[in-house]
């Protein structure tokens, strides 16, 4: 925001001028140090865009300088146009602020209708990547190898459900990355910062990452900033320990 000097009565005189063109979530105006501090009512983020009125520069109480010699009106002095240009520097940057709550709630209101499921979603991965340590763990179990095939069978299970888990939670996860994606703006609300306002303080721990990080690259493989590419290398890692030791100890392999 820009610096501004004036008085209390010039603030006052500014604020009248403008009255008529305030958007009317507007509660405050103050003067800060450095520069205004303008407060708002809530925005949800499904009220149209804040927007500055047209042609409000042509009121007198605003106008340019040449807008006063077209209009026949009697030209005014300098002090009074410096108060008019301030006056609309103020009104621009009010209307700029609102814009920024504008979208941060729009990207808020978004989201909440976007998370739905997600944290089910990331419960039920959470579940079967417990499965899967806990029958690999099994493994080393001395009782394993009186079963072997079956442990391992049961291994394999576990693998395809939580991929499948993974998946899912993803599908979901690139939903909320497009959500923040589509809100991009300089001074837009940080993801987790926008998920907590949407209420889901949770979403801190689920992995979101970057539209293009989803889906498979040429050789089918998820990527591995995502919940899908974490698992299946966790798999691949998993299959290729159990076929070295069935190797090593004359396991049959198929």
């Amino acid at each position: 925001m820009p610096s501004y000097q004036f008085t209390g009565e010039q603030l006052t005189d500014i604020m009248n001028r403008l009255r008529p063109y305030l958007p009317a979530k507007l509660t405050t105006v103050t003067p800060g140090t450095y520069n205004m501090r303008y407060t708002f009512t809530p925005f949800t983020g499904l009220e149209p865009e804040p927007t500055e009125p047209d042609r409000y520069w042509e009121d007198p109480k605003l106008a340019y300088k040449h807008l006063d010699e077209e209009a026949g009106r009697p030209a005014a002095d300098k002090t009074e146009h410096q108060l008019r240009n301030l006056a609309r520097e103020i009104l621009s940057d009010i209307y700029q602020q609102a814009r920024i709550e504008w979208k941060n709630a729009r990207h808020v209101a978004e989201l909440k209708t976007t998370v739905r499921d997600a944290g089910d979603l990331w419960k039920a991965h959470n579940q079967a990547e417990r499965a899967v340590e806990a029958a690999f763990a099994y493994l080393r179990d001395p009782a394993a190898a009186k079963e072997w095939p079956s442990a391992v069978s049961r291994l394999v299970d576990t693998h395809d459900t939580y991929l499948t888990a993974a998946i899912a939670f993803d599908e979901r996860a690139q939903e909320i990355a497009e959500v923040h994606d589509r809100n991009m703006h300089e001074e837009m609300l940080g993801y987790d910062e926008a998920l907590k306002a949407a209420g889901f303080p949770e979403a801190k721990d689920w992995p979101i990452c970057s539209t293009d990080e989803y889906g498979t690259d040429y050789q089918g493989e998820y990527r591995k900033y995502t919940a899908a590419g974490k698992a299946q290398r966790l798999i691949k890692q998993q299959e290729a320990h159990v076929a070295k030791v069935n190797r090593l100890t004359g396991q049959p392999t198929a």
